[in-house]
C-alpha cells in the first residue's frame, strides 16, 4: 500500500494517503504554486484527477497513470485551476464508475457527468420496512387452546408448539 513515512502510493504519481483517504495535487509548471485536485476515496480515482491535470499542463508528453485511459477523460475548458479541478472531478467519477460498474452519462466533454442511480431501497421495498415491522410487532401472540393435541400423548398437561 503507502509508504509508512511519506504516505506516497508506491504506483501512482501525483497522490498520496491522508487520513485514509487518497488526495490528488500537481506542480504548475515553471511555478512555485500547486493546484488542489481533490480527496477521493480510492487511489484510482486520485490518479485519474492527476492524469487529467498533468494532461492539462504539460499536453501529451506528461506522465500519466492511466495511459489507456487518456482518451476518455474529459478536457478543462482551459488551463485556470477552477477548469482543471473540474475536469479531474469528472475523470475521477469515470474511474470509480469503471472499478464499480456504474453507467456515467457524459453529454459532451466539457459538461460534468451524471451518474445513473437506481434506488435500491425503491426496488426492494425498503422504505415500508420499518412500518411492516412495526405492524408485526402489535400483532398479538396466539393463543394456546385448551384442547389437548393428538401429535404429543405422552405430555397431558402442557400444548404442542405444533398444535397451532
Amino acid at each position: 500500500m503507502a509508504s509508512a513515512s511519506s504516505g506516497k502510493h508506491p504506483m501512482y504519481r501525483g497522490i498520496r494517503c491522508r487520513s485514509g483517504k487518497w488526495v490528488s495535487e500537481i506542480c504548475e509548471p515553471r511555478k512555485t504554486t500547486r493546484i488542489w485536485l481533490g480527496t477521493y476515496p480510492t487511489p484510482e480515482m486520485a490518479a485519474a484527477a492527476y492524469d487529467v491535470a498533468a494532461l492539462a499542463l504539460k499536453g501529451r508528453a506528461a506522465c500519466v497513470n492511466f495511459p489507456a485511459s487518456v482518451a476518455s477523460y474529459p478536457l478543462p475548458v482551459s488551463t485556470s485551476a477552477a477548469d482543471i479541478r473540474k475536469a479531474a472531478a469528472a475523470a475521477a467519477l469515470l474511474k470509480k464508475s469503471e472499478t464499480q460498474g456504474i453507467e456515467v452519462n457524459q453529454g459532451s466533454k466539457n459538461e460534468e457527468p451524471i451518474e445513473e442511480y437506481m434506488d435500491d431501497d425503491v426496488f426492494l421495498n425498503l422504505p415500508h420496512l420499518l412500518v411492516d415491522m412495526a405492524e408485526g410487532l402489535l400483532v398479538s401472540p396466539p393463543r394456546l387452546s385448551s384442547t389437548q393435541s393428538d401429535e404429543s400423548p405422552e405430555n397431558s398437561n402442557g400444548e404442542s408448539l405444533w398444535s397451532y
